[in-house]
């Protein structure tokens, strides 16, 4: 993790999301994906442009496998942003720093 990312658990869940006073991007990812591997320093780039706007977490999908089928992970990596404790937009799959700022950009 960078000093922008952060890894959350299911137990912070609520705390560091859905109750976060500004939006957050949610990183469902584990150990094994290579995907995950290869969108961890685009998002560490991303987080730290949108310090204060934009918060940024990941979830280890291994470790904690009760809150991604709250909201429908089953593909990782896989990026949610939520805005006010709700869903904004989900993304699926590696996405290049461009896409990436794009769906930020869209949806925060």
């Amino acid at each position: 993790m960078s000093n922008h990312v952060h890894a959350i658990t299911d137990d912070a869940f609520e705390t560091e999301v859905i109750n976060a006073s500004t939006p957050v991007l949610v990183d469902f990812w584990a150990q094994w994906c290579g995907p995950c591997k290869a969108l961890a320093p685009v998002l560490d780039d991303i987080a730290a442009q949108y310090a204060g706007k934009v918060k940024f977490v990941k979830l280890d999908v291994d470790k904690n496998t009760n809150t991604p089928p709250k909201f429908g992970v089953r593909g990782i990596p896989t990026l949610i942003l939520f805005k006010g404790g709700q869903v904004k937009a989900t993304q699926v799959g590696l996405l290049s720093k461009t896409e990436l700022m794009q769906f930020i950009d869209t949806h925060a």
